[in-house]
């Protein structure tokens, strides 16, 4: 497997960024599947032994290169792509996490937890902290490749098309 991402037809345009972190990280979780979870026995080491996820992938790289966990016999040493594999699966990772977050945060509101329990459950101090960081979380989730937000393009269209006059008529 070639982990170069194919170069662009026109050597002039220059290629697109979102396709060439999904083409890593896709090839860092095959490299560290392929090196250190290739066995039944090292797919044990998983929480989700038939599927490497890219939370799983770092965290595995990082015990093994720490000596956290053992290397069973014949498997490779962790090396410096490993680490650079697992590095570029951070991004991937850090937004798994922050979907999970953001999902306990609406379980808990729907479930009449108050900002002020959540924030003392997150180690934060105060309920405004808790209620800023989710939406800040809830802004990520819902961010657009290009790092706009689905209310910030609302916000463009509306100021191209104004809303009606409340009371005048709406436009056909």
């Amino acid at each position: 497997m070639s982990t170069h991402a194919d170069p662009p037809a026109d050597p002039f345009t220059p290629p697109d960024p979102a396709q060439a972190r999904a083409h890593r990280a896709y090839a860092a979780l095959f490299r560290i599947a392929e090196r250190h979870a290739a066995s039944q026995e090292q797919r044990l080491r998983q929480i989700h032994p038939a599927m490497l996820g890219a939370h799983e992938a770092v965290r595995l790289v990082t015990f093994l290169a720490a000596g956290s966990a053992s290397l069973d016999a014949g498997e490779a040493e962790v090396d410096d792509a490993d680490l650079t594999a697992a590095l570029s699966l951070m991004p991937l990772a850090r937004g798994e996490m922050d979907d999970l977050e953001a999902a306990l945060l609406r379980m808990a509101r729907g479930r009449g937890l108050t900002w002020q329990q959540i924030a003392f459950g997150l180690g934060l101090g105060t309920p405004q902290a808790a209620r800023q960081r989710y939406e800040r979380l809830a802004a990520r989730a819902t961010a657009e490749p290009d790092g706009t937000t689905a209310e910030q393009d609302g916000a463009t269209a509306e100021q191209d098309h104004p809303a009606p006059e409340q009371g005048g008529p709406a436009p056909e």
